[in-house]
């Protein structure tokens, strides 16, 4: 290869970036990136970054770049992909050749049917400048969606002095990740300290009216607010890629070594679907450590190197002081068995077809490797460690 391009300023980007030049490609690479900053941390956002401001420090200095020999072109996103001519095609036109190519694109907010005109979202530096900004002026901060980032953003307003009220359609808050029980944890958790979570309805619509805005909702009620913030989630940013013919499907559809179904291109980060054969499932998964694993593991791919991709996933939110851990997944678990539980500390697992899947952690964080180890080795679910 003389030409390495990597589509997407992101945490992915700087560990291809990183694990290329390590494995000895000393040829060109290109970094195309949407945003005009330098790739950043994005977790901080919804906490410290509403707090304080984001600190927007980047996750290599400028310099680094130049070290690595990498030709920056931030600013102008990717719209388009010709695989059969090994060509990106960026905002005006110009087209980058290359003869590897690693999407990662990661992901852009879900938004809302009606109204997100009057709704801050949070993806992006520039968000966090713009929702801290407006917070100065709001006493009442609805969140549409008790999902992490939801319910990060809602115990980080709650904790700066404002009312917070979290929407959301599910029964509980991350029941649909976790499951109703550990749900009902969260949502009594947040309750104790100040924040109500309205389950079982959606956000019709988002209307400005003259003392702030209104909140719709589907069984008719209103909640009025001061600020309003999406937190429905994300999907992949893969509009760029839609008359490619590269494989889609929520994601970049990849094999067991993250290959797409085009010579000499991977994908990583957010944007990658793959077939994870630990867990016998295609998966895409929007964590940091992914991100950071993925992408290296995307490098050494794209030189050469053979292998599958069989990560035990792991995630982290911070809410109030309760520091949650998760391992593995609980996407299509058969069985949750909590095995101990406090107002503030919680320790469940997940099992599928007999095996140990998952296990979450909150203020319990010395049960982890035990659980890692576990879903790691296949252990039997029910030989799952208790503590």
């Amino acid at each position: 290869m003389n030409r390495v391009v990597v589509v997407g300023a992101s945490l992915a980007a700087v560990h291809v970036i990183e694990r290329l030049r390590a494995d000895g490609f000393s040829d060109g690479i290109v970094l195309v990136g949407a945003e005009r900053h330098l790739p950043y941390d994005r977790p901080p956002l919804s906490k410290e970054g509403l707090r304080c401001g984001p600190d927007l420090e980047p996750l290599r200095e400028p310099g680094w770049y130049d070290e690595m020999g990498v030709t920056l072109r931030l600013g102008r996103p990717a719209v388009g992909l010709r695989p059969e001519e090994n060509v990106v095609v960026v905002d005006g036109g110009d087209e980058v050749a290359y003869d590897g190519l690693v999407i990662a694109t990661g992901s852009r907010a879900r938004t809302l049917s009606a109204g997100n005109e009057h709704v801050a979202f949070l993806r992006s530096v520039d968000d966090a400048v713009a929702l801290r900004e407006r917070l100065g002026a709001a006493e009442h901060v609805a969140i549409i969606g008790a999902g992490f980032i939801g319910l990060e953003v809602a115990a980080t307003v709650t904790e700066m002095g404002r009312r917070a009220t979290v929407i959301e359609v599910a029964p509980a808050p991350l029941a649909r990740v976790l499951g109703d029980e550990v749900g009902v944890w969260f949502r009594n958790f947040h309750a104790r300290r100040g924040v109500p979570i309205r389950c079982g309805t959606h956000a019709v619509s988002v209307e400005a009216v003259r003392t702030g805005y209104r909140v719709n909702l589907g069984n008719g009620d209103v909640v009025a607010a001061d600020l309003v913030v999406g937190a429905l989630g994300a999907t992949p940013a893969i509009d760029w890629l839609r008359d490619s013919g590269i494989a889609l499907s929520d994601g970049v559809l990849c094999d067991r070594s993250l290959r797409a179904n085009a010579p000499g291109v991977v994908a990583a980060g957010d944007v990658a679907r793959w077939f994870n054969p630990l867990f016998d499932e295609d998966m895409r998964v929007e964590q940091w450590t992914n991100a950071v694993d993925q992408g290296r593991h995307a490098a050494r791919v794209l030189l050469g190197a053979p292998g599958a991709y069989a990560p035990v996933p792991y995630f982290w939110s911070d809410q109030f002081d309760a520091r949650m851990r998760f391992v593995g997944r609980a996407n299509g678990a058969e069985q949750v068995h909590v095995e101990s539980v406090t107002d503030d500390s919680l320790v469940a697992v997940f099992g599928r077809n007999g095996v140990q899947v998952g296990a979450l952690c909150v203020n319990a964080t010395s049960r982890l490797p035990h659980h890692r180890a576990a879903i790691a080795e296949k252990r039997a679910y029910a030989e799952a460690p208790i503590g």
